[in-house]
């Protein structure tokens, strides 16, 4: 599939309304990037879109759709023919998590939790795969989390399986496709400063976190971006979550998981 209305590349962005995503979007847009924007709140994206062709004097679109349905990539990849578009870029951001304990929620919540963050982030890239390896070139870009290293704690429950299940299809996917001339990374954020928290109940936790731990999305979006353009398969921004992830290597299991589960406290809400 080839570009019908612009000599730019596309990238697309899930999760693009807010945070991340938007940053995303942004950034992409400076670099000279058409912009796909997915996310289930059409304003947001429109809004965005209308900002981005102003500011830069690209082609922003966008494709509302909800990630936690079943195929849910059909309609994005149904939307992307329509305008005669194949993507350069991917960007699997979008995400939420679920503060409560696994019992304490409905099945329903948890399946479509597994479905935005797992299976839509897969549905998406093997749909728009084939076109980068026919062109011989593309990138894709996963948002994990630093929460993929950890022993994981009460709340969150399927957050850091979810993640993990991110870093570990980007590695292989990596090993298939770095030869056919793409670009594989997997970012692993630590505490950022976006909508997430508000979004998910845990804002006043977060914002007990010392600022010395708090990254801005745009700080994380350019060092991901910079480690993409050099094929750096898995990005870890800022020091400080650098060091946190050595330690979860080399400390021993006992005394990460008793760490890992009493800050995990902070970050749940009472069932």
């Amino acid at each position: 599939m080839t570009s019908l209305t612009s000599p730019r590349p596309l990238a697309l962005v899930t999760g693009a309304s807010a945070g991340i995503g938007a940053s995303f979007a942004r950034a992409l847009a400076a670099r000279g990037f058409d912009l796909a924007l997915v996310a289930r709140r059409r304003d947001r994206l429109e809004a965005l879109a209308k900002d981005l062709r102003d500011a830069s004097g690209v082609d922003a679109f966008a494709i509302p759709a909800d990630l936690s349905l079943v195929d849910a990539h059909l309609p994005v990849v149904a939307a992307l023919k329509a305008r005669g578009r194949s993507v350069e870029m991917l960007v699997n951001n979008a995400g939420f998590s679920i503060p409560k304990t696994f019992a304490a929620t409905s099945w329903v919540e948890q399946r479509d939790f597994t479905m935005t963050l797992v299976m839509a982030v897969a549905g998406l890239t093997h749909a728009l795969l084939p076109d980068m390896i026919v062109q011989g070139r593309g990138s894709i870009i996963n948002v994990s989390s630093m929460t993929a290293l950890s022993p994981g704690g009460a709340g969150h429950t399927l957050y850091p399986a979810a993640k993990a299940f991110v870093l570990k299809f980007s590695l292989s996917l990596d090993a298939e496709v770095r030869a056919k001339g793409l670009r594989v990374t997997c970012v692993l954020p630590g505490f950022t400063e976006s909508e997430f928290s508000v979004a998910n109940g845990t804002r006043d936790a977060l914002d007990r976190t010392p600022r010395n731990f708090m990254m801005t999305a745009e700080a994380v979006v350019e060092l991901t971006l910079r480690a993409n353009d050099k094929g750096h398969s898995v990005v870890i921004p800022g020091l400080h979550n650098q060091i946190a992830a050595g330690l979860m290597k080399y400390l021993p299991d006992g005394l990460v998981t008793a760490i890992i589960r009493g800050a995990a406290e902070k970050y749940r809400v009472e069932d």
